[in-house]
């Protein structure tokens, strides 16, 4: 793919995953439940009533994950830890045995030289630090920041880069807005509330680790979508522009030191509860940003609809994936040249990007997912038109190395550059994934 060329010599190639997505293992070495494990076990809530309670038992069979992952040629690895294996319940005492598995984890990447990319929350909150209040309440962020401090005093000797927080637009409003994640409340009050201590927590959590791990990169991955007005209306107009801070400002504003956007917060009609010395803390310099992009929106007006009020209208590509998202590549590039001119991003990674699909396995065992081929070179020549554009794009981690339990989706959805057969946990190299490892070589081999 000549159109890489812009790409950096030391660009980083990787996947991403996160804990409960893959992991399993829910019940050992004194891992206690999280709020996805309450919300998916509760009737209704998770397509086919799928549970992540043995997803692609990552857990215990991460060495031939890691082979998979060396033999795709991926230089890092994105995944998350899993807060109630580390500090499963709410006194703040330590799990030593579930700490163990990512210092287990964390040495084989780096003995196979891979990069660890460690996220510290990707939803999983304690039910523990739920039934005290969960987000919404500040205590869960001050308690963050210790787990945080305890996993960075374990890993910090080996781990550079850190990841905060991952989405926390889908923790904040899918979760506790629209009621369609954990722990599943309908509640802006509390939505916004849960909004600003996730903030505050990524605040706290960059200070602790800053100061348990000298030289630290941290930084914090959000999931942001072009927004496009459905017509030339003044009304649609006004839509976008609140659409744009619901699912954008909202999320960058802060952490760029620009506090919350005045009319957003107007527009909630929540009073936040900010504290001297809060912004600050959630406004401290990121070393790096991270963006997963999976769509674009267009929206139309809906007066009658709930806070924001706007709703999102079909796209007209046809290309569409399993999750009915449009195919949308020119966004990937709008969104990086976003954050590098508005922003003022120092250092970017995509840090998910991906796309599902109806696979198949052949009768001698391929799976041919053509399509997620082309998605992934067309996401890819977008990323590097936006660093021939200076954009400082510094890696690239698809979505996702495994095909795994996806949230309220269950197992219908498969991401993974990799197949997994659930009922014998038979791991298959995908074309996709044979097709990323041709990319990477070529392009190391420049």
């Amino acid at each position: 793919m000549n159109d890489l060329d812009a790409l950096p010599t030391n660009f980083r190639w990787g996947a991403a995953t996160s804990a409960y997505q893959i992991e399993g293992a829910v019940h050992e070495d004194g891992r206690a439940p999280s709020i996805w494990d309450t919300f998916s076990h509760t009737p209704g809530t998770v397509d086919n009533g799928d549970t992540g309670d043995t997803a692609c038992d990552h857990y215990h069979r991460y060495p031939e994950d890691i082979r998979l992952i060396g033999r795709l040629g991926l230089d890092a690895y994105r995944f998350s830890i899993a807060w109630p294996r580390v500090v499963p319940q709410a006194d703040g005492r330590v799990n030593p045995a579930g700490l163990a598995f990512y210092d287990r984890l964390v040495d084989a990447l780096l003995a196979a030289g891979i990069t660890p990319f460690p996220t510290l929350y990707h939803w999983d909150l304690p039910q523990a630090q739920q039934d005290r209040g969960g987000w919404p309440e500040r205590a869960t962020a001050e308690r963050f920041a210790e787990y945080a401090a305890a996993v960075a005093e374990r890993l910090g000797d080996r781990v550079t880069h850190w990841g905060t927080l991952n989405e926390p637009l889908c923790s904040s409003w899918i979760g506790h807005l629209e009621g369609k994640m954990a722990p599943g409340l309908t509640d802006l009050t509390a939505a916004v509330r849960t909004s600003y201590h996730l903030h505050l927590a990524h605040g706290l959590a960059t200070q602790a680790l800053r100061a348990a791990v000298p030289g630290a990169r941290i930084g914090l991955t959000n999931n942001l979508s072009t927004i496009e007005p459905a017509t030339g209306s003044a009304a649609d107009l006004a839509a976008a522009r609140r659409a744009d801070g619901h699912i954008n400002r909202w999320w960058l504003d802060p952490v760029h030191g620009r506090g919350y956007p005045q009319d957003m917060v107007e527009l909630y009609g929540v009073e936040l509860p900010v504290r001297d010395g809060d912004l600050e803390l959630i406004g401290a310099p990121l070393d790096w940003l991270g963006l997963n992009y999976y769509f674009r929106q267009i929206v139309a007006d809906d007066p009658s609809g709930p806070v924001p009020r706007f709703r999102q209208v079909p796209g007209p590509n046809p290309e569409r994936t399993a999750m009915d998202w449009e195919v949308h590549a020119p966004g990937i590039e709008e969104l990086l040249l976003r954050l590098t001119e508005e922003y003022g991003a120092r250092e970017l990674y995509v840090t998910e990007n991906g796309a599902a699909y109806p696979d198949t396995v052949t009768a001698d065992g391929r799976v041919e997912d053509l399509e997620r081929a082309g998605y992934l070179e067309q996401h890819l020549a977008a990323c590097a038109r936006a660093v021939a554009k200076g954009a400082p794009l510094a890696g690239y981690f698809a979505w996702s190395l495994l095909d795994n339990f996806e949230w309220a989706y269950g197992y219908d959805k498969r991401f993974g550059l990799v197949h997994v057969d659930y009922a014998t946990q038979r791991r298959t190299v995908k074309r996709s994934g044979h097709r990323y490892a041709e990319v990477i070589r070529a392009h190391r081999a420049r």
